[in-house]
């Protein structure tokens, strides 16, 4: 199935991605951040925070967003 990928991150990008049915937002986090922690992120689901075990549906909207800039003072 298809869910619509936006990457607040770096350039950023959205793009259609193919996930299997099942797929929670923790797992597509993991496929497509990988080596960032999700507590740095701002995660949403149709415009909607989300829990990290919600399940993606045909369709959803998937938004990245990073809280903490690299190089930005606090």
């Amino acid at each position: 199935m298809k869910v619509l990928l936006i990457n607040h991150d770096g350039g950023g990008f959205a793009d259609y991605v193919e996930i299997v049915d099942g797929t929670t937002v923790a797992q597509l986090f993991e496929q497509q951040v990988g080596s960032g922690r999700a507590s740095d992120y701002l995660i949403r689901v149709n415009r909607q925070p989300c829990p990290a075990d919600q399940v993606l549906q045909e369709g959803d909207r998937v938004s990245f967003t990073p809280t903490k800039i690299e190089g930005a003072l606090r």
